[in-house]
């Protein structure tokens, strides 16, 4: 499976963008979809994460009530809807699958999921 970011740019503080993720498979067969997100000289980190079959998406509390993750299986996409973007969330944003439903306790972590996308760069000025 080939997932394929896009979106990003260059917004001001407060401003919103979608990024989009692009799946070169059915997305009805990946269950498990998430965004993560890497600031230069940081480690990649959990953003968000949403799972085909029943539970809620789950958020990294830094974006709660901010951002949006949804996935529309009829164009194998998934999206990320982020409002009220602040300088912090400047970063390479990744999206990233696993065909199985992920347990709670393991959906922030990088190393439970198969495939990611390249990355987009969302640039946030103050």
């Amino acid at each position: 499976v080939q997932l394929q970011a896009s979106g990003g740019g260059l917004v001001q503080a407060g401003g919103s963008l979608r990024l989009s993720c692009l799946a070169s498979e059915r997305l009805f067969n990946i269950n498990s979809l998430a965004w993560f997100r890497q600031a230069s000289g940081k480690e990649r980190e959990f953003v968000a994460y949403s799972t085909r079959w029943g539970g809620s998406p789950d958020y990294a509390d830094s974006v709660k009530g901010r951002f949006t993750i949804s996935r529309a299986d009829a164009k194998d996409t998934v999206y990320l809807q982020m409002n009220d973007l602040k300088p912090e969330g400047t970063a390479v944003y990744f999206c990233a699958g696993r065909q199985n439903r992920l347990a709670l306790s393991v959906r922030a972590n990088q190393g439970a999921y198969t495939w990611w996308g390249q990355g987009t760069l969302v640039t946030v000025s103050s």
